[in-house]
């Protein structure tokens, strides 16, 4: 039996940090906004004949051979495959992997392979496939392999597609569609790869730290980062675009207080010339240092913006807003 699966990685519009338990608690009606895009994370799974267990990833070029899913461990080449693997007790197959966007890009890679590979591996061993189950396992096998707390945003994109709002509340997470036509907002849009991999969990948890030891000033820009979330919500159900590209760029100032390396003087030149082009916000992808910036405009400056990119030495991605979450077949 041979089973293929993939999931869409995501653009974090707003909100995003929030989401990493326990910081939510402390901000009544914490929310975070992302689109799903479909720059694809992939998983294959196909028997073997000589019982051994096989993870390649294509994109890594590395491989790991065991004789049994008991020595996969989070020491491996591949420890996120590995711990995924041993916990469903992988036997006598090969495990591929592949992504369509690049590493350290800030779209949430990681966690599009997490839920691609749990539905592979869900159907190959016929564990649970119940969309609870794959996020609680998913945030755990990667919380163990980055070794850091994770946030809850990433994997309903990845399980879900669409435009949604995750309501982070006290009695659970929550994940909101919203009446959003995904070709308005691919068309105000750009896309581009800085060049340089960002590190989100380690940016991510020195800010948690941070927020947990008592910093007031975090913690009051997480009450803006929430604020601009809830208005971007509704100025994107409203269609209100002008609105919605006003709270892009406040989140963006907000975001860069949170930590000094959120921003970097490449990023700030290429933002810069976005906006000569003709853009009216721009931000980081995840925690920021690196990876894939967005920026906003009108539909008729996006080749403007993208020419600017590209001059400033970004890599332009093409993608459109995915509508559907985990495939396995």
């Amino acid at each position: 039996m041979r089973i293929v699966s993939s999931a869409p990685t995501r653009i974090d519009l707003a909100g995003g940090t929030i989401d990493i338990w326990p910081l939510y608690l402390f901000h009544d009606d914490a929310m975070t906004l992302n689109a799903a895009i479909s720059l694809r994370a992939h998983v294959t799974i196909e028997p073997r004949t000589d019982g051994l267990v096989e993870l390649v990833s294509i994109d890594t070029d590395r491989r790991s051979q065991v004789r049994h899913w008991s020595a996969l461990n989070a020491d491996n080449p591949l420890p996120l495959l590995a711990l995924l693997a041993r916990h469903y007790r992988l036997e006598n197959a090969t495990m591929t992997t592949r992504g369509e966007s690049p590493a350290g890009a800030g779209i949430a890679g990681s966690s599009a392979l997490t839920i691609a590979a749990i539905g592979a591996l869900a159907r190959y061993t016929g564990a649970s496939e119940a969309p609870a189950d794959i996020l609680q396992t998913a945030m755990n096998v990667e919380c163990q392999t980055i070794r850091v707390p994770t946030g809850v945003q990433d994997y309903r994109p990845a399980l879900h597609g669409g435009i949604a709002a995750i309501e982070l509340r006290v009695d659970g997470v929550r994940r909101v569609g919203l009446d959003v036509d995904p070709g308005e907002l691919t068309r105000r849009i750009v896309l581009a790869y800085t060049g340089a991999p960002r590190h989100s969990g380690t940016n991510n948890w020195e800010i948690t730290k941070r927020h947990i030891d008592g910093d007031a000033a975090i913690f009051d820009h997480f009450e803006r980062i929430r604020d601009t979330a809830r208005r971007m919500r509704a100025a994107l159900v409203t269609g209100d675009w002008d609105e919605v590209g006003r709270q892009i760029a406040a989140e963006w100032t907000t975001r860069k207080q949170l930590a000094p390396g959120v921003t970097t003087p490449e990023i700030d030149a290429l933002i810069a010339g976005a906006r000569q082009a003709g853009a009216t916000a721009a931000k980081v992808c995840g925690a920021g240092g690196g990876g894939c910036l967005f920026c906003y405009g009108a539909p008729d400056a996006r080749e403007a913006i993208a020419a600017s990119l590209a001059a400033g030495g970004a890599r332009v991605l093409e993608y459109r807003m995915d509508t559907e979450g985990l495939r396995v077949g």
